[in-house]
């Protein structure tokens, strides 16, 4: 099974820049669409933004022109470009990926632990 690993959570100043990154580990048939979510404090967990294998990508509105989202293939790694960052950004963002597992060929959602995004003066 393919495991997920965040990275590059922390705290940041309103208005300032953090790139997330999750790499993907262990073995599938394979991986198709990826995202990024986020729950806050007492908040249901949100699609922030998501890319298919292709490359297509989509965003929550309130992140749209702020947040990118990107894949690189050979690295097994999906990244989330955060820039004018607010404290409503507040949360932990989660990664997610899509996956064939090799087994019996079939679906399987598969989640990171959760990094960890503060965004506060």
């Amino acid at each position: 099974q393919v495991q997920l690993a965040e990275s590059g959570g922390g705290l940041v100043q309103p208005g300032g820049s953090l790139r997330l990154s999750c790499a993907a580990s262990g073995i599938a048939f394979k991986i198709n669409d990826m995202g990024w979510y986020r729950q806050a404090p007492g908040k249901e967990r949100e699609l922030v933004a998501g890319i298919t294998s292709d490359g297509s990508t989509k965003y929550a509105d309130s992140v749209k022109d702020r947040f990118t989202i990107s894949r690189n293939n050979i690295k097994h790694t999906v990244y989330l470009q955060m820039s004018s960052l607010k404290p409503e950004d507040t949360a932990v963002y989660y990664c997610k990926a899509d996956t064939i597992t090799i087994r019996n060929y079939s679906n399987l959602e598969v989640w990171g632990q959760g990094t960890l995004v503060t965004v506060s003066s």
